[in-house]
């Protein structure tokens, strides 16, 4: 099964000014994308927390995010790639 994915394009109004000409994506709307994701594979449920989140690349606009989730119950893992190359990973605490 493929994971679900997502792409900031370069006209996102974030982008501008966040480092003019080679522009990275906020953490922030990378996490926003990742618990839009979530809600829908946990349907009913909300992300109430983000108990542990670490940014390890970064990443750049027009690339391609694939979101891995995994676990069941109140906690969820993300696992963020592109190009198979980790970028962000991940607790979700869900109510």
């Amino acid at each position: 099964m493929t994971a679900p994915s997502f792409r900031i394009l370069a006209s996102h109004p974030s982008l501008p000014g966040h480092f003019p000409g080679r522009p990275i994506v906020p953490g922030v709307v990378l996490l926003d994308e990742v618990m839009a994701l979530a809600a829908l594979a946990h349907p009913g449920r909300r992300v109430a927390g983000l108990p542990a989140v670490k940014f390890l690349h970064p990443v750049r606009a027009e690339q391609d995010v694939a979101v891995h989730l995994s676990g069941a119950g109140d906690r969820v893992g993300v696992s963020c790639t592109v190009r198979g190359q980790e970028v962000l990973r991940a607790t979700l605490a869900l109510e």
